[in-house]
């Protein structure tokens, strides 16, 4: 009993402000034997805001979350290395600029509820995660010829007509287009694979059920 009325009294001394420190971070997702927090949660909301004008929902943000931290575990078992501090600061200069100034970022900053340091974060699990996956895929993807006519003919000659736009010739395209393809094949290769990789995780919503 003594014990008890000693804790409300060290609390009442402490003030509102050692109180509040007092407060658990909600989890959101667990991964494997690790979280995802309400704040990761918050943080990565608050980026796709300031760097596409709106957020995910939730279970969107909750996968690429999961996604971000399977990628961090398999780059780990391969070598492979993160980004340099400089490319996020570079990516995080790209996104200053659509503002104007450096004030102007700033107070965007500011009323997100973000800092530099979380923005460059989350650029660079950004970064580290599309680099990883196209170094772990692009070798398997094999773009054809008749691919890049197919894609010339049936969707990029048509899109330029419905734009009213001129249509250069299939060689003056042909490398971009088998670009298109290739990213097309990785982004397939990659999806089916974090599909699987969420299963062997174990990534698991709050509720217990496995994240979207």
């Amino acid at each position: 009993m003594r014990a008890g009325l000693a804790i409300v009294l060290l609390s009442l001394w402490l003030g509102p402000a050692a109180r509040a420190q007092q407060v658990v971070d909600r989890i959101v997702a667990r991964v494997s034997d690790d979280v995802i927090t309400q704040s990761d949660l918050t943080e990565l909301g608050s980026f796709q805001k300031l760097a596409d004008g709106k957020e995910q929902p939730a279970s969107a943000r909750i996968r690429e979350l999961a996604e971000q931290w399977i990628v961090r575990q398999e780059a780990a078992l391969s070598g492979f290395q993160p980004p340099s501090a400089g490319e996020a600061q570079e990516a995080l200069a790209g996104i200053e600029k659509r503002f104007g100034s450096a004030q102007a970022f700033g107070k965007v900053l500011q009323e997100a509820g973000l800092t530099e340091g979380e923005v460059k974060r989350t650029l660079a699990r950004q970064i580290f995660l599309s680099r990883f996956l196209d170094y772990k895929f692009r070798p398997e993807v094999q773009v054809t010829e008749r691919a890049i006519e197919d894609y010339y003919r049936q969707t990029l000659v048509p899109e330029l007509q419905r734009e009213r736009q001129a249509v250069p010739s299939i060689e003056n395209v042909a490398r971009r287009i088998r670009e298109v393809l290739v990213e097309r094949g990785i982004t397939q290769r990659a999806q089916a694979w974090l599909d699987g990789m969420r299963t062997r995780w174990k990534v698991q919503t709050i509720g217990g059920s496995p994240s979207p």
